[in-house]
Protein backbone atom coordinates (compact mmCIF):
# COMPACT_ATOMS: atom_id res chain seq x y z
CA UNK A 1 0.00 0.00 0.00
CA UNK A 2 1.30 2.93 -0.98
CA UNK A 3 1.69 6.20 1.34
CA UNK A 4 -1.19 7.97 -0.27
CA UNK A 5 -3.43 4.97 0.23
CA UNK A 6 -2.43 4.40 3.79
CA UNK A 7 -3.45 8.32 4.71
CA UNK A 8 -6.96 8.01 2.60
CA UNK A 9 -7.77 4.60 4.77
CA UNK A 10 -7.26 6.37 8.09
CA UNK A 11 -8.88 9.63 6.79
CA UNK A 12 -12.04 7.49 5.88
CA UNK A 13 -11.75 5.49 9.38
CA UNK A 14 -11.97 9.19 10.80
CA UNK A 15 -14.55 9.82 9.17
CA UNK A 16 -16.24 6.69 10.15
CA UNK A 17 -15.73 7.01 14.07
CA UNK A 18 -17.20 10.83 14.01
CA UNK A 19 -20.09 9.65 11.92
CA UNK A 20 -20.46 6.66 14.46
CA UNK A 21 -19.78 8.71 17.56
CA UNK A 22 -22.27 11.47 16.19
CA UNK A 23 -24.72 8.82 15.60
CA UNK A 24 -24.94 7.54 19.35
CA UNK A 25 -24.76 10.85 21.21
CA UNK A 26 -27.97 11.98 18.91
CA UNK A 27 -29.67 8.65 19.75
CA UNK A 28 -28.92 8.52 23.27
CA UNK A 29 -30.33 12.19 23.25
CA UNK A 30 -33.19 11.30 22.00
CA UNK A 31 -33.90 8.15 24.09
CA UNK A 32 -33.11 10.20 27.45
CA UNK A 33 -35.59 13.26 26.07
CA UNK A 34 -38.62 12.36 27.70
CA UNK A 35 -41.86 14.18 27.72
CA UNK A 36 -43.74 14.90 30.72
CA UNK A 37 -47.10 13.20 31.19
CA UNK A 38 -50.07 15.14 30.55
CA UNK A 39 -52.11 16.33 33.55
CA UNK A 40 -55.55 14.48 34.34
CA UNK A 41 -58.01 16.16 36.47
CA UNK A 42 -58.87 19.36 37.74
CA UNK A 43 -56.25 21.39 39.90
CA UNK A 44 -56.85 21.04 43.75
CA UNK A 45 -55.83 23.37 46.06
CA UNK A 46 -54.58 22.16 49.49
CA UNK A 47 -52.26 23.60 52.60
CA UNK A 48 -48.83 22.26 52.24
CA UNK A 49 -46.19 22.63 54.21
CA UNK A 50 -42.06 21.31 53.94
CA UNK A 51 -41.85 18.73 56.39
CA UNK A 52 -38.12 16.99 57.40
CA UNK A 53 -38.75 12.68 57.48
CA UNK A 54 -36.05 11.28 59.05
CA UNK A 55 -35.13 7.73 58.58
CA UNK A 56 -37.10 6.05 55.98
CA UNK A 57 -40.71 7.04 55.07
CA UNK A 58 -43.93 5.17 55.55
CA UNK A 59 -43.21 3.82 51.72
CA UNK A 60 -40.23 3.06 52.36
CA UNK A 61 -37.92 5.80 50.98
CA UNK A 62 -35.15 6.93 52.01
CA UNK A 63 -35.27 10.59 52.63
CA UNK A 64 -31.90 12.61 51.94
CA UNK A 65 -31.38 16.22 51.24
CA UNK A 66 -32.25 16.26 47.34
CA UNK A 67 -35.45 13.95 47.88
CA UNK A 68 -38.18 15.35 45.70
CA UNK A 69 -41.85 13.96 46.85
CA UNK A 70 -44.65 14.15 49.16
CA UNK A 71 -46.25 13.41 51.80
CA UNK A 72 -50.22 12.64 52.31
CA UNK A 73 -52.19 10.97 54.11
CA UNK A 74 -54.40 9.02 51.89
CA UNK A 75 -53.04 8.52 48.45
CA UNK A 76 -51.12 5.60 47.66
CA UNK A 77 -47.56 5.36 47.77
CA UNK A 78 -46.04 5.78 44.22
CA UNK A 79 -48.33 7.82 42.90
CA UNK A 80 -47.24 10.59 40.26
CA UNK A 81 -48.65 14.59 41.12
CA UNK A 82 -47.78 17.90 39.85
CA UNK A 83 -47.74 20.13 42.09
CA UNK A 84 -47.68 24.43 41.19
CA UNK A 85 -46.72 27.35 43.68
CA UNK A 86 -46.11 30.62 42.55
CA UNK A 87 -45.65 30.20 38.84
CA UNK A 88 -43.52 26.97 39.36
CA UNK A 89 -44.76 23.40 38.53
CA UNK A 90 -42.92 20.46 39.47
CA UNK A 91 -43.76 16.38 39.08
CA UNK A 92 -43.47 14.78 42.10
CA UNK A 93 -44.26 11.27 43.97
CA UNK A 94 -46.14 10.22 46.90
CA UNK A 95 -43.10 8.93 48.76
CA UNK A 96 -45.16 9.26 52.57
CA UNK A 97 -47.98 8.80 54.24
CA UNK A 98 -49.68 9.14 57.05
CA UNK A 99 -50.29 12.07 59.51
CA UNK A 100 -50.26 15.44 58.13
CA UNK A 101 -50.74 18.25 60.43
CA UNK A 102 -54.43 19.44 61.01
CA UNK A 103 -55.11 21.79 58.33
CA UNK A 104 -52.90 20.94 55.97
CA UNK A 105 -53.18 17.93 53.18
CA UNK A 106 -49.36 17.59 51.38
CA UNK A 107 -45.88 17.75 53.35
CA UNK A 108 -43.32 18.84 51.21
CA UNK A 109 -39.81 17.84 51.30
CA UNK A 110 -37.32 20.35 52.36
CA UNK A 111 -35.89 19.97 48.11
CA UNK A 112 -39.27 20.04 46.68
CA UNK A 113 -40.73 23.10 49.11
CA UNK A 114 -37.14 24.65 47.36
CA UNK A 115 -37.93 23.71 43.75
CA UNK A 116 -41.55 25.79 44.77
CA UNK A 117 -40.29 28.10 46.63
CA UNK A 118 -42.60 27.45 49.58
CA UNK A 119 -41.72 28.58 52.90
CA UNK A 120 -44.20 27.98 55.87
CA UNK A 121 -47.62 27.17 54.78
CA UNK A 122 -49.01 28.08 52.11
CA UNK A 123 -51.59 27.27 49.45
CA UNK A 124 -50.62 24.79 46.40
CA UNK A 125 -52.24 23.48 43.69
CA UNK A 126 -52.02 20.09 42.31
CA UNK A 127 -53.05 17.20 40.30
CA UNK A 128 -52.66 13.75 38.99
CA UNK A 129 -50.76 12.81 36.30
CA UNK A 130 -52.02 10.50 32.84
Amino acid sequence: MTAAAGRRVASLAAVAVLAVSIAIYVDHRHRHHQTLPAGAGPWTTALAAPYAPTGRTACGVKVGARTVGVGHPVLPCGVRIYVRFGGRTVLTTVIDRGDVPSGRELNLTPALAALLGVQGTQSVQWRFTR
